[in-house]
């Protein structure tokens, strides 16, 4: 089969190395790519919401199945673009990403349908959000409706911080529209977990959990980033609590897109917080998880195209999805500002010696300037090591970290710490 990933990240790399290992997999392009993707596929310099130009390269050059990477297109109907000309395309229609598009119909449609989650108050409108604000306790969350590319929640600890990040949204403008409405909740306290799950309507196939740092310092400090490592198994935490996040929330939410004539088709990302009151949701994504692909997709046994293809004709229930009990631990090495603003075009060394250390590594923002491999991101790459357990993944991961330099690199060095303790 001749395919097409849609993307340019880790989490498309990831992608694009779990199909080329399959036997039915022919040609692989990638659009647009990075510099460690076109390793593996041809890399194609249309960006991601280029619709049309996206459809006609793929009728050009007889590609067989389109698979979508990142939630900004899906959210803008890139699905439903290519199913209009008859193109096989994996991911859920535009009125399916709507769950990760608008955090206030994820809201919604939890109390709707009784699905545990935070308790909440959405607004339009920034003196009435102000004035409801500054009547609640702090810590308390500020989330941007929509798409903020991962960076669009504030958790508070202070009223004063609250205000600022709601003033930033509303009034600053800083994610644009997406800031336009919010979504202020209740600060859930406990461990983070992150589900991924195949899903076709109500038909659920869960993959192995992992967990994700999301501060962009160690011990969980400094600002919210697209994620800055993550790891799977999660042997500290019950899985009971993981069972019980499926058939309790990941389970109901499909059908309750199914009740609402907004069936999912593609992967359903569920973001949860283990509290002392049981598992609640803390938000859904419409595809697959950045950086959490990483650590999960080098789990998974079964042929990912084999799914993706029994997704697509309804037959996701019959298939059995075997997983690895490898640990793997991915670590993010960054740029130097990030989540702010950060330097392009640094020379990057150490990949080949990182990788003969038996390390993944997924480019994340990297770009080839005069045949050299360049920083071109804020996460530039997604360091991984696996091995039996997470002791021996983390340490592969951060020992193929210490080979890689570019200038002002920096990482967390606690990843998976908690797994350990």
């Amino acid at each position: 089969m001749r395919i097409m990933v849609i993307g340019s990240g880790g989490r498309e790399h990831a992608i694009v190395w779990a199909l080329q290992k399959s036997e039915k997999v022919g040609k692989i392009f990638c659009a647009p790519g990075n510099a460690g993707i076109a390793e593996l596929a041809e890399c194609v310099p249309i960006p991601v919401n280029r619709f049309s130009d996206l459809i006609q390269f793929a009728g050009d050059n007889e590609v067989d199945l389109v698979v979508v990477g990142p939630d900004d297109p899906l959210a803008e109907g890139i699905v439903d673009a290519f199913e209009e000309r008859d193109i096989p395309v994996y991911g859920p229609r535009k009125n399916a990403a709507e769950i990760e598009g608008s955090k206030i119909f994820m809201k919604n449609l939890l109390k709707k349908y009784n699905i545990p989650t935070a308790k909440y108050e959405t607004f339009t409108d920034y003196e009435s959000a102000l004035a409801y604000l500054q009547q609640q306790q702090a810590p308390i969350v500020v989330k941007a409706d929509g798409l903020a590319a991962g960076k669009g929640v504030t958790v508070a600890y202070s009223l004063q911080e609250a205000e600022e990040a709601l003033h930033g949204m509303m009034v600053g403008k800083v994610f644009g529209e997406s800031g336009g409405s919010v979504v202020i909740e209740e600060f859930l306290e406990g461990q983070e977990m992150s589900i991924l799950a195949f899903v076709d309507g109500a038909t659920v196939r869960a993959m192995v959990p992992a967990q994700d740092h999301k501060p962009v310092y160690d011990n969980d400090k400094g600002p919210n980033t697209g994620g800055m490592g993550t790891y799977s198994p999660l042997p500290h935490i019950d899985p009971a609590l993981v069972e019980d996040a499926i058939e309790n929330i990941i389970k109901p939410t499909a059908q309750a897109m199914v009740s609402e004539g907004r069936p999912f088709r593609g992967v359903l990302f569920a973001g949860l917080m283990i509290t002392k009151d049981g598992v609640k949701t803390i938000e859904f994504n419409a595809r697959m998880g950045d950086p959490e692909t990483q650590v999960v997709l080098p789990r998974l046994k079964t042929d990912l195209l084999d799914i993706i293809l029994a997704s697509l004709n309804g037959r996701l229930e019959q298939l059995d999805i075997e997983w690895s009990e490898e640990a793997a631990v991915c670590v993010i090495a960054a740029s130097e500002g990030y989540p702010g603003p950060y330097p392009k075009g640094l020379p990057i060394t150490g990949l080949e010696a990182a990788k003969g250390q038996g390390a993944l590594i997924f480019h994340a923002g990297t770009s080839l300037k005069d045949g050299s491999i360049v920083t071109n991101g804020g996460r530039v790459l997604g360091i991984v090591g696996r091995g039996r357990d997470i002791a021996e993944a983390r340490a592969r991961a951060y020992e193929a970290v210490s080979a890689i330099h570019f200038d002002g690199m920096h990482c967390r060095t606690d990843i998976a710490a908690k797994a350990l303790r």
